[in-house]
């Protein structure tokens, strides 16, 4: 004696043969729909980009300077530490008065972040003490080889502001590692080219 097969909804009533017949038709029609339309091919990225994403978009990191040129990473670690993919790699080296890449103690010698490893989840940016790293949304991103995937410190670092001198130069006058931490520094003082050559 074979049961008799319970609907999940006992007030649902079974189909009938009309649709149940008409059923695989439905699914072709719109195969059928769209056969005689004329495809639309994208010659990316030679013509028509896309639209912008938003300003929260996980792309491309880049490592921040501060408005006079020295740079924010202190070579902590925190951000490999934090990365789930193990996908940064930092290698940290002491500063001297006479040859100073940061405010801090220490900078980030050697930075590379390996994007055929990185999932862009942010953890990184999280775990920065000073925002040194922060995330664009530049999202174009290959390369056709493994080795030009590994971004190096040069590539991640952004340009130099007007006014301000690439490093190593010494802190500005009267200032402390504190009041590069807080904001204070909103220029490049009285440091200039003749001070530093």
């Amino acid at each position: 004696m074979s049961k008799q097969k319970q609907p999940l909804d006992p007030t649902r009533k079974d189909k009938g043969w009309l649709a149940h017949g008409l059923a695989p038709w439905a699914g072709f029609g719109v195969t059928f729909s769209t056969l005689f339309r004329k495809p639309t091919t994208e010659q990316y990225p030679f013509k028509g980009k896309y639209p912008p994403p938003f300003d929260r978009y996980h792309g491309r990191h880049q490592l921040n300077r501060y408005a006079d040129g020295l740079e924010k990473c202190v070579g902590c670690e925190l951000c490999a530490w934090a990365c789930p993919a193990d996908a940064i790699l930092v290698e940290a080296a002491a500063n001297s008065e006479e040859e100073r890449y940061s405010p801090g103690e220490r900078y980030g010698r050697v930075y590379q972040i390996n994007y055929l490893r990185c999932i862009f989840c942010g953890m990184c940016i999280e775990a920065c003490p000073t925002r040194a790293l922060t995330m664009t949304t530049v999202y174009e991103l290959a390369g056709p080889t493994r080795e030009s995937m590994i971004y190096t410190k040069d590539m991640l670092l952004v340009e130099v502001a007007d006014q301000a001198l690439l490093p190593p130069h010494p802190m500005v006058s009267n200032s402390t590692p504190q009041d590069y931490y807080l904001g204070k520094i909103t220029g490049p003082g009285p440091i200039t080219k003749e001070a530093t050559a």
